[in-house]
């Protein structure tokens, strides 16, 4: 079979004896070898991404369940979410030294691996600590499963294939969040919520057979450590741990009233400053997380669209629970089934635009893909923020699906034109600064949106009590409805008063509440339109970027 390597014009100067170079020029060649085996090596990579994805989300619809058979408070139990995410973000940084540590194929076997033990051993824990423990460890392991996967198949596919496989990799990471409630409900109402872990580990032996057996190392990326960055490590790993500790547990402890959310956001600040100078200081030979591939501006604009689409796709996951059961009246599965559309949507236009980009010369610039998404997004969003007490599953549905078409259209877009102008060698410190802008976007949506619900209610609250006085003749139409329905069902008349009040005070709570949830929406689609101009400073991918088989 020829391979790509086999067509390769040969470079000047060959023939001449020359020391070989540490790091080749060629370096994608060199994994020519596996080209025979890249769909068996994404199906590997593609599982143990949705197997991560989907633990991020599975489990909280479990929480309750959990919290009562390890007794443990609500507050207590939410570390096991947190846990994951705080260790994942840590973690998603040093992939790429961990790659060029231990290589490739050791390091995501390895974490496979340990997420699968993690899992584990996390449906056999018997007590909330041991449980949070091996969701930290997991998370540890499940870093790898998206930057060094998604950087993996940068190097093993050609450039011309390039959209399709980063459209069918990105599924998982898109659908699985949108999927997880929805199978996690049913498998706490079916079984336990141990299986909810155990669920892992044949997904997880799968994809350690296929990446074991198909995936090699390129001689360039066999090297021994040159140094450890053990300033960097620590100062990333105090600095983003403070930070997403903040995020998640600001508005349980009212932000920054608390002593400790203040220190810990100093302290985040700090650290994270601290690393930046340390990592571009020359006097650092071996960065822990080489942030000069920033200067490249379509990754940095990139990563700038990729914290707004975390804001989103995560914020909105997040809130849209809320919104359906406290206010439309959804049972838990109606809620996963009003979700399920929007994910198929998602997969259908991410497969589209995954083609439309698919080629040596795609049919539609990535940017234009990119516009239109943003486009859609906002139609979508316009429309949740706009929504009644009044709506019902099929206008939420449909408002859902028109958002999954927005961001299939616009995650792979971003990743081909993100990683169209990079350097293979690049790909791996890039794809791990990527996906922690979407985890981190991630978070900061999640904290954002739940703090902003929660006080633009109370604002719409006392807008809306504004209007409710004694001879409002509004209101005293809808007291005197209420009151004689009540007489009609055997109240008194000071009973059937007294009752009606609390009636209205619900109504006009319920009102407040919609409000401010069309808010949250609208919200997000403000973050939407201010990150928009990023796209004007996306160019064309060239020919030859971080995909096997170009620019060689």
């Amino acid at each position: 079979m020829a391979t790509d390597a086999a067509r390769l014009p040969a470079p000047p100067g060959a023939g001449v004896a020359r020391p070989a170079p540490a790091a080749p020029a060629l370096a994608p060649a060199d994994d020519a070898d596996v080209h025979e085996y890249r769909w068996l090596i994404l199906l590997g990579l593609i599982t143990a991404a949705i197997m991560e994805v989907l633990d991020t989300t599975i489990v909280n619809v479990a929480l309750p369940q959990m919290a009562g058979n390890l007794g443990a408070t609500y507050d207590e139990i939410a570390w096991v979410a947190t846990g994951y995410i705080l260790s994942n973000v840590v973690v998603l940084p040093m992939t790429a030294f961990f790659t060029a540590t231990f290589g490739r194929k050791n390091y995501l076997t390895f974490s496979i691996g340990l997420f699968a033990f993690a899992s584990f051993m996390c449906g056999t824990s018997h007590t909330l600590i041991e449980l949070v423990m091996w969701r930290v460890v997991q998370g540890a392991g499940g870093a790898a499963l998206l930057s060094t996967a998604q950087a993996t198949l940068r190097q093993v596919f050609p450039r011309e294939q390039q959209g399709l496989v980063q459209a069918l990799f990105i599924l998982g990471i898109i659908v699985a969040p949108t999927i997880g409630p929805t199978l996690g409900g049913w498998i706490t109402d079916n079984y336990n919520w141990n299986w909810i872990f155990f669920i892992n580990i044949p997904i997880a032996a799968v994809s350690i057979f296929l990446v074991t057996g198909f995936l090699h190392d390129p001689p360039w990326m066999r090297r021994k450590p040159e140094g450890v960055d053990l300033p960097g490590i620590m100062l990333l790993i105090v600095g983003l741990a403070s930070l997403q500790y903040v995020l998640e547990e600001g508005k349980r402890f009212d932000w920054f009233e608390n002593r400790t959310i203040v220190r810990l956001a100093i302290l985040s600040s700090i650290c994270l400053l601290s690393m930046l100078w340390w990592e571009l200081s020359r006097r650092n030979p071996h960065p822990v997380v080489n942030f000069r591939v920033l200067r490249n501006k379509q990754l940095s604009a990139s990563i700038f669209l990729f914290i707004a689409l975390g804001f989103g796709l995560y914020g909105g996951v997040f809130i849209f629970p809320l919104f359906t059961q406290n206010l439309l009246g959804f049972t838990a599965t109606e809620t996963g089934l009003a979700l399920l559309p929007g994910g198929l949507a998602t997969a259908l236009a991410a497969i589209i635009s995954g083609r439309l980009l698919n080629g040596a010369k795609p049919l539609v610039d990535g940017r234009v893909l990119i516009a239109v998404g943003v486009g859609i997004f906002l139609v979508s969003m316009w429309m949740l923020g706009h929504l009644t007490t009044q709506a019902g599953e099929p206008d939420a549905r449909f408002a859902l699906f028109i958002r999954g078409l927005g961001l299939g259209f616009l995650f792979t877009p971003i990743n081909n034109v993100a990683y169209g102008a990079l350097e293979p060698r690049d790909a791996q410190q890039a794809s791990g600064l990527i996906n922690l802008a979407r985890q981190l976007g991630g978070s900061f949506g999640i904290a954002v949106l739940n703090t902003y619900v929660t006080n633009h209610t109370q604002l719409h609250r006392v807008d809306l009590l504004n209007y409710v006085y004694s001879y409002n003749p509004r209101v005293l139409e809808r007291l005197h409805m209420v009151a004689s329905g009540l007489m009609a069902h055997g109240y008194s008349a000071l009973d059937a008063q007294r009752a009606a009040v609390g009636v209205l005070d619900q109504m006009l709570m319920r009102q407040a509440t919609m409000l401010a949830f069309n808010d949250a929406w609208m919200l997000i689609l403000i973050s939407f339109v201010v990150t928009a101009p990023a796209i004007l400073l996306l160019g064309k991918p060239r020919v030859g970027g971080a995909g096997a088989g170009a620019g060689h």
